[in-house]
């Protein structure tokens, strides 16, 4: 694989994740969306979705990784970092490019998130369609939930690709997909599972800078704790994955 093709991929896949994930997310807040309020089994479906159709078409270009804490793994664990970068570049690029294809999807959901003459609602706040916010605000206990969950997404990562059937198979990103979907399911509630660096900075940095009426803040102040946290989580299991297989 090329650099090019890498930067490419990444930046395809990535693109296509966050498309997914901020979409299902908008979907189930926003106002007049016929899905809204459908719940966090849609939303973690969603995102698993995303990870499904992202990494499979991304696959063929750069190896689908779509995220900055799986390509942290790999590196730490193969001891190769000569392509980290253009990884990286690929995934933040494409993790901002899905949040504007999101925000133009639900263009008219957005626009109409206003509180309304004839209603008591609020407007509906936003940032959590783009990015991560926890529901107890404590820096150091989020931190430790995106610790242990980035490693329980990089670590299965790492493995499967033991799996030899798994591989030819090409199955190995439906099972990452489910894997991500339990992820949600099952350690999502404290901080919304960022486990990924990308997918939570780049679009909370367009969120900054979207026209979105009443969207509040963009929460820069908490905004560490998802790209640290999986970035730890992510070098940890490499580490792991290398001393015990």
């Amino acid at each position: 694989m090329s650099n090019a093709d890498i930067f490419v991929g990444e930046i395809i896949g990535t693109a296509i994740l966050i498309l997914f994930g901020a979409g299902v997310c908008a979907a189930v807040t926003l106002r007049h969306s016929k899905a809204q309020a459908s719940g966090w089994v849609v939303i973690a479906f969603g995102w698993g979705f995303g990870v499904l159709a992202g990494a499979y078409t991304a696959a063929p270009l750069s190896g689908g990784q779509l995220n900055p804490a799986v390509t942290i793994g790999i590196a730490v664990d193969t001891g190769t970092w000569d392509r980290v970068w253009v990884y990286l570049l690929g995934q933040m690029v494409g993790a901002m490019l899905g949040a504007v294809l999101a925000y133009l999807v639900y263009l008219a959901q957005f626009q109409a998130n206003v509180r309304e003459e004839d209603s008591a609602d609020e407007p509906t706040p936003t940032l959590g369609i783009f990015s991560t916010v926890p529901e107890i605000r404590n820096p150091m206990a989020n931190l430790i939930t995106e610790i242990i969950a980035t490693i329980a997404l990089v670590l299965p990562v790492l493995a499967f690709g033991l799996t030899k059937g798994l591989g030819e198979s090409g199955t190995t990103v439906l099972i990452v997909s489910l894997l991500v979907v339990g992820i949600g399911l099952s350690l999502g509630g404290p901080t919304g599972y960022s486990i990924n660096p990308a997918r939570d900075l780049g679009p909370r940095i367009v969120h900054a800078f979207l026209p979105i009426p009443n969207k509040g803040t963009s929460d820069w102040g908490y905004a560490w704790v998802p790209v640290v946290g999986p970035l730890i989580g992510g070098a940890l299991a490499g580490l792991v994955y290398n001393a015990a297989f």
